[in-house]
């Protein structure tokens, strides 16, 4: 059997209420001190950030429609795109032999065909002022694609997202979830005061940077870590499963919070109150109304097939529901995932949507998403040895508290310390949803191009060293995974 000890399912009753006493103190003293980080925040002067003026114009550029060309940038978009899939095909199936996830290759190839080394390498040698085969007149095109991208994959997360598994772990993993994310939160708004003159946009409130630090710090990346635990064979095991309902609630929990931060940047606390306002409204108008009505149309063409009518249907209603949220105030990205999550994850139209979508999203739309935030990332801004001590800061931060915070939940619910860490390790797997994430907070003008550049690798960093350490903590339970599914 492998070590889990005490069994999982069987959280509830070990310890359970020392968990719960640990999550509430943990969660006061989360908010307590947050007012306190915040209170010598907006004291701090204001200073522009000493790495804002250096960015380029495609570093800083939010989504925008796309301006006059006196040539056509089609050739070069698909240019663009095609020389993206291409190598982060490429990387994918070469950085696979030593057990890392498609995501890191396609994100290296966004970077490695960016301004940070194909752009370095083709101005410094040759004279050119950008990449040849991304140049800053696609980006605005091309964030369109990301966009669309992003909305569609978005959609597919919140399909699979299966309710019932998470029931079944719901205490559990709502209490481990939650702690992993107030500890990295908290981590990162104390950060943020070190961070704030030197790193953050001149018009941005320290609460608003404080915020997004707190949020970008704490984010797991829950399609990530299922592929992850999909290659190691522990998805079914009691740690996949507790894992996964952990990073479940873990982005459920962050898409609220990065709403609310949302609202806060871009109408400040007055409005934000009316976006955090109209947001309740429109998730609770969702939950109890067009969950309802899909699940009774969903019942009506059971057996039926999916055709193109409801097809139209389904995409409509996914594309009204980002309208809606990017109206209110919060992102796109988040009435998307909304949608895929009333629809059951084991309904016919589920099933349709992902084999249906999955290829096309992941292969042709992402790696727009990819070469756009490569063409944002300028790996140069971050030079000299204080920005470099910098970025390794945030990595180290970013990892103890995602680490630290879920072995001491773990702990406290009863697991052993080799299944706390191993859960420790697999919730500091940030990947996608981080660069989502980031790229929403340029976006929205709350970091700048520096900045990013160092959570991308970050982001980077935490998701390359998830499988290596993990193989080191629970190797008997791989070599007893695989040698059950060979009796079975």
């Amino acid at each position: 059997m492998p070590r889990y000890s005490p069994a999982i399912a069987d959280l509830d009753r070990h310890s359970a209420w020392r968990l719960l006493l640990f999550y509430g103190l943990i969660t006061a003293a989360c908010i307590g001190c947050f007012f306190v980080v915040r209170a010598i925040g907006e004291r701090l002067p204001r200073q522009a950030a000493e790495l804002s003026s250096t960015a380029s114009p495609v570093a800083s550029q939010p989504y925008a429609a796309p301006a006059a060309a006196p040539l056509s940038p089609l050739p070069r978009l698909l240019l663009a795109l095609a020389s993206v899939i291409v190598t982060g095909r490429l990387l994918a199936a070469a950085l696979a032999r030593i057990g890392q996830p498609p995501v890191i290759g396609e994100v290296i190839a966004g970077i490695v065909l960016g301004p940070s080394l194909l752009g370095w390498i083709c101005r410094d040698w040759f004279g050119q002022a950008t990449s040849p085969l991304m140049p800053a007149e696609v980006a605005p095109y091309l964030s369109i694609i990301a966009q669309l991208g992003v909305i569609l994959y978005m959609f597919l997360v919140g399909v699979e997202f299966n309710a019932e598994k998470l029931r079944s772990q719901a205490h559990a993993a709502i209490a481990i979830s939650h702690a992993s994310m107030i500890v990295p939160f908290l981590l990162g708004s104390i950060l943020a005061l070190g961070l704030f003159t030197r790193l953050a946009p001149p018009a941005v409130s320290f609460t608003s940077f404080a915020l997004f630090m707190g949020i970008a710090l704490a984010v797991t990346a829950f399609p990530v870590l299922a592929r992850i635990l999909t290659d190691r064979n522990l998805a079914t095991s009691g740690l996949g499963v507790l894992a996964l309902s952990c990073a479940a609630v873990d982005d459920v929990t962050a898409w609220c919070l990065l709403a609310f931060v949302s609202g806060v940047v871009r109408a400040e606390v007055g409005g934000a109150v009316q976006v955090v306002g109209l947001s309740l409204v429109y998730i609770a108008g969702m939950l109890l109304v067009v969950r309802r009505i899909s699940a009774r149309l969903i019942a009506r063409t059971a057996g039926k097939g999916l055709g193109p009518t409801a097809i139209a249907f389904v995409f409509a209603a996914l594309l009204l529901s980002a309208l809606a949220t990017e109206w209110i105030g919060i992102h796109a990205v988040f009435g998307a995932f909304l949608l895929g999550v009333i629809i059951p994850h084991d309904s016919h139209i589920a099933q349709s949507l992902k084999a249906g979508l999955e290829q096309v999203v992941t292969v042709l739309l992402l790696p727009a998403f990819f070469a756009y935030t490569g063409m944002r990332t300028e790996i140069g801004l971050v030079h000299g040895w204080e920005n470099w001590l910098i970025c390794g800061l945030i990595i180290l931060v970013a990892s103890l508290g995602k680490f630290g915070g879920t072995l001491a939940a773990a702990r406290l619910a009863g697991l052993n310390w080799r299944t706390s860490s191993s859960l420790g390790i697999l919730m500091n797997t940030r990947g996608l949803m981080e660069l989502i994430v980031l790229n929403i907070g340029l976006d929205l003008g709350v970091i700048t191009p520096a900045l990013f550049a160092m959570m991308v690798l970050m982001a980077l960093t935490t998701t390359l060293a998830t499988t290596p350490l993990l193989g080191l903590l629970e190797p008997a339970t791989l070599l007893h995974s695989v040698a059950a599914r060979a009796r079975q």
